[in-house]
Order: structure tokens, then sequence, then C-alpha cells
């Protein structure tokens, strides 16, 4: 009987030792568990920790890139337009423009405006065709001036206008102006300006000096003499600028497009 009950204990004993080692091992594995989880969920805070940076660097990387660019244009559209206005300036020292500004711009107006033009055109064109230099033309142009105010309503009084004209040489402002092949920046020029009634309607204009009005067929067609006159008066660049100042202004609205949705 004492032996079995020694067995017994010794049984439960070992029971308790199994259960022991069972309990403990389960504490392990939690342990292990809840460790290997706070592994995990460390290297997912790091990793999206990783990648919020990775972003944000590449937004700044971004962000200044377009900056740059946005700055590039802005500073390349003021650096053509220091140059245009710079060109411009050289220019209108060593020409004279002929502008004639119709009273307004219903059809009879503008109609009468060119009748004006050629009457004045033929008058003058013999008179500076030997002269040499601007200041010579000017000087013809502005001793002329009388007769050509003259000229000018004689042929709105034939035509039935009763308004008046008058004509001067004068610092005027002219926007951007193509005339045949040539461009022509926008700025202040030397001009005979012939101004008839209000003077408020769409106006005419050519080149007097070097003598682009007058050749070939009447103000539209820029003969070859023509061009070789004004490639003597300006200087390689500037000869160049009025070929592709059209291109500035084409590159000009681009600039703005681009630099407005920056």
């Amino acid at each position: 009987m004492k032996i079995l009950k020694e067995m017994i204990f010794n049984r439960m004993a070992l029971n308790r030792i199994a259960l022991n080692k069972m309990i403990l091992k389960k504490k392990d594995f939690t342990n292990h568990m809840r460790a290997n989880n706070r592994f995990r969920n460390s290297y997912s805070y790091s990793e999206c920790v990783r990648r919020r940076i990775i972003t944000l660097l590449g937004i700044l990387a971004l962000c200044s890139i377009f900056y740059g660019c946005k700055k590039q244009l802005v500073f390349s559209k003021m650096n053509h337009e220091v140059q245009a206005a710079q060109v411009q300036q050289s220019i209108s020292e060593k020409i004279l423009r002929f502008h004639v500004l119709a009273n307004s711009d219903s059809d009879e107006d503008q109609a009468v405006k060119l009748m004006v033009r050629d009457a004045v055109g033929e008058y003058i064109e013999p008179l500076i065709k030997e002269c040499s230099d601007l200041t010579e033309t000017e000087k013809v142009v502005e001793q002329k001036l009388p007769e050509i105010v003259e000229l000018a309503e004689q042929v709105l009084g034939e035509n039935g206008f009763a308004y008046g004209a008058s004509a001067e040489l004068a610092d005027c402002e002219f926007p951007v102006k193509t005339y045949g092949d040539y461009t022509f920046p926008a700025g202040e020029y030397r001009a005979l300006e012939v101004k008839l009634g209000e003077a408020k309607g769409h106006n005419w204009w050519c080149v007097l000096y070097p003598n682009m009005c007058f050749k070939g067929s009447m103000y539209e067609i820029i003969e070859d003499d023509a061009r070789e006159e004004l490639r003597e008066v300006l200087d390689e660049e500037e000869y160049e600028a009025v070929l592709d100042s059209g291109d500035y202004e084409i590159r000009f609205k681009i600039l703005d497009f681009l630099k407005n949705r920056m």
C-alpha cells in the first residue's frame, strides 16, 4: 500500500513538472511572439517614417526644380527684353518712319487715308531719292511739311471730307510693327506723322529712310534694293533683329504662358 502511494505521489510530481514545463514553454512562446510583434511594429513604423521622408525629399526636389525653371524663364525673358530695348533704341536712331493716321475706322475714313498716303508718297519720293543720310532726309521732309499738309487737305476736299490734316516730324510711340519680312520692335521712333481729322482710326506706316516706302508695287512689296539699303544703314545685329523680332514675340508669349502656370 505504501509503495502504491509512493508511485502515485511520484506520478503526480512528474505530472506537475511536465505541466510546469508546458506552462514555461507557453510563456516563452508568448513572450517570443510579443517580442516578435514589437519588432514587426517597430520595423513597420521605421519603414513608414522612411517612406515619408523619401516622399518629402522628392516633393522638395520637385519644388526646387520648378522654382529654378521659373526663375530661369523670368531671367531669360528679362534678358531678351533688355536686348530688344537696346536694339530698338539703336535702330530708332538710324531710321525715319512715315505714319498716316486716319480720322476713324469707318470704311470711308480708312479709304481716304490710303489716298492721302499715295498722294504724299508720290510727292515726297523724288525729293528724298537722292538723300544720302538720315539728317538730309529729315531736313528735306521738314522743309516740305506745309506742302504735305496742303496736298493732304486737297485730297480730303476732293473726296468730300471737311476735316483737315496736319503733318510734323515727331517722336512717336509705335507698337511692334511688321512690314513685309521685317518686324520692328516696339518703342519710340522719329517719324513724318500725317494726321487726318481726329486721327483716332487705324494707322498706316512704313520706313521712309532708308527708303522702303516707294519701291515696287506701292508700299506692299520690299524689293531687293530696299533690303540692301536697310542692311547698309543697320549693323548686322540690328538687321538680324528686325528679321527675327517676330520670333522673339512668339518666344515671349511662350515664356509668359509657362511662367503663369508655375
